[in-house]
């Protein structure tokens, strides 16, 4: 079991930034391949980013090239989302997910993905 808890929301004037953790407890944490996903109010969960195991593949949503990064240090059982540059419109619930193994296939589907944190909001204001 993988519990996963996120961290580092709130509250940014546009063209702002936040950097959003998720760490999780236990000696696994490399062995998963790890995402970040997005909600807003009356929207579908969308993919923002995702990250191999060992940071050899990063993917990201159209959306946010250029001003999301994610990356990881298994050191430390976490992954962080950069966020630079915020618009209104990446106002969402983010959450981190895990799986044990994503592809270029599979990578933005959140179905795909076995483990969920509970969320860290993030507004962003115009």
């Amino acid at each position: 079991q993988v519990q996963l808890v996120e961290s580092g929301g709130g509250l940014v004037q546009a063209g702002g930034s936040l950097r959003l953790s998720c760490t999780t407890s236990g000696r696994t944490f490399s062995r998963y391949d790890m995402a970040w996903f997005r909600q807003a109010p009356g929207k579908e969960r969308e993919f923002v980013a995702a990250v191999s195991r060992s940071s050899g593949r990063t993917y990201y949503a159209d959306s946010v090239k250029g001003r999301f990064s994610i990356s990881r240090d298994n050191a430390k059982n976490t992954v962080y989302l950069q966020l630079n540059n915020l618009k209104p419109e990446d106002t969402a619930v983010y959450s981190c997910a895990a799986d044990a193994y994503i592809s270029d296939y599979t990578v933005k589907t959140y179905q795909n993905y076995d483990y969920w944190g509970q969320g860290t909001q993030v507004t962003v204001s115009s």
